[in-house]
């Protein structure tokens, strides 16, 4: 016999697989998703008019005959209705969206980052979400959650900041500071998601993209610090306790220029915005990057390769030479290198992905719950992966 909870998470399941066909596919009507679902066409009809009432897809106003009988009507993701709060935080300032279900940025605001004191920080960020909030309430949109991009290893099981040497931060206990703090500044109680900001960077790429990254995308972002946001299979990459992707800290020279990190050799060291200061030829730095794409290429075999950030919007040169140095790779191999293509939203590509985090959690109901801001009391807990994150 089924409980309760299992009756939900198939509900939940089902869900999203309409929601992922319809992004995919735009236009499908319900005998369609049913289709090519497996659902029932009851059950395709039910979520469908719950999608419709929450504002997660809208019927489109031209009918499409089907043979016989009455025509049916097409479906797609509803941009104009339900949307999502993205927050990156950088090393110097931070950034906020609100993006639609689509990927349409609706608005968009920056600021320096004030205190890097984590307590500060976190201040800082929920008045900017709060505000943010407010001005897609005037549209108006649903706010389905908040994503937050951090310049560091996340640790999801605990919650915790594990690692942003470029912050100073250790061991931080991250996602109770950043609950409290949208609580005491008055963001209504929505999900709140965390991740590095390059996991989030990647999923601005992914999510957004249509399905042409194939279920594998690689995204490198180049700032004060180098990383690299993994989705593979269709999931974020993350290691076991949030570490994967840390290629700024991969060692390309054996007692190489000391690093942030206490390291010596490290990759931010050669093409980090630092290190890049300092050249007389940035364009140098982009065949250290381009030997990190060939390295990644060669490990991970993506559908595609972006590369965005502060340091490449400003050396555009890098960029020009990281991709021939991979080709010369490549043709020393006798093999096709893959294609590299610059971010699509630019400097707001961890913030979008931030948003876009909210998004992949909400198409994907078997990950592990997210945590509600403000937090619940204890005895109010369901799932003791979110109990654990709170403690």
């Amino acid at each position: 016999m089924k409980t309760t909870g299992d009756q939900q998470l198939v509900k939940r399941i089902n869900r999203s697989v309409l929601l992922r066909l319809l992004r995919l596919r735009g236009g499908l009507s319900r005998a369609q998703l049913a289709g090519e679902s497996g659902l029932t066409k009851s059950t395709v009809s039910l979520l469908v008019r719950e999608l419709i009432d929450e504002g997660w897809i809208a019927e489109t106003e031209l009918a499409a005959a089907q043979g016989m009988g009455r025509p049916s009507t097409p479906l797609r993701l509803d941009g104009s209705r339900r949307a999502m709060v993205g927050v990156e935080i950088g090393v110097e300032s931070l950034r906020v969206v609100g993006v639609s279900v689509t990927g349409e940025v609706l608005c968009s605001a920056e600021e320096p980052l004030a205190d890097r004191e984590p307590g500060a920080a976190c201040r800082q960020v929920a008045a900017l979400v709060v505000r943010t909030q407010a001005e897609l309430a005037v549209r108006p949109v649903t706010v389905s959650g908040i994503g937050i991009g951090v310049p560091g290893a996340f640790d999801e099981v605990t919650g915790t900041i594990r690692f942003a040497p470029n912050l100073g931060w250790r061991d931080v206990a991250f996602l109770p500071l950043i609950t409290r703090a949208l609580a005491e500044a008055g963001s209504p109680p929505v999900s709140v998601h965390v991740q590095n900001e390059a996991d989030t960077a990647a999923l601005s790429e992914y999510e957004f993209a249509g399905g042409e990254a194939a279920q594998a995308l690689i995204f490198v972002t180049c700032g004060v610090g180098v990383g690299a946001g993994i989705v593979l299979n269709d999931r974020l990459f993350t290691g076991l306790q949030g570490m994967a992707g840390e290629i700024g800290h991969s060692i390309l020279q054996i007692d190489g220029p000391p690093c942030s990190c206490g390291r010596r050799g490290c990759a931010e060291t050669f093409f980090g915005a630092r290190a890049l200061e300092r050249e007389s030829d940035p364009a140098r730095g982009g065949v250290f990057l381009g030997v990190v794409l060939q390295n990644l290429w060669t490990t991970f075999n993506p559908g595609a390769l972006v590369v965005g950030g502060p340091s490449c919007e400003r050396y555009p040169a890098i960029v020009r030479q990281a991709r021939e140095t991979l080709h010369a790779y490549a043709a020393s191999a006798g093999v096709a290198a893959p294609a590299v293509r610059a971010a699509r939203y630019g400097l707001l590509a961890s913030a979008v992905g931030a948003a876009a985090l909210v998004l992949h959690h909400e198409l994907r109901p078997m990950h592990a719950p997210a945590v509600a801001a403000p937090p619940a009391e204890p005895e109010a807990l369901q799932s003791g992966a979110t109990h654990h994150l709170l403690h």
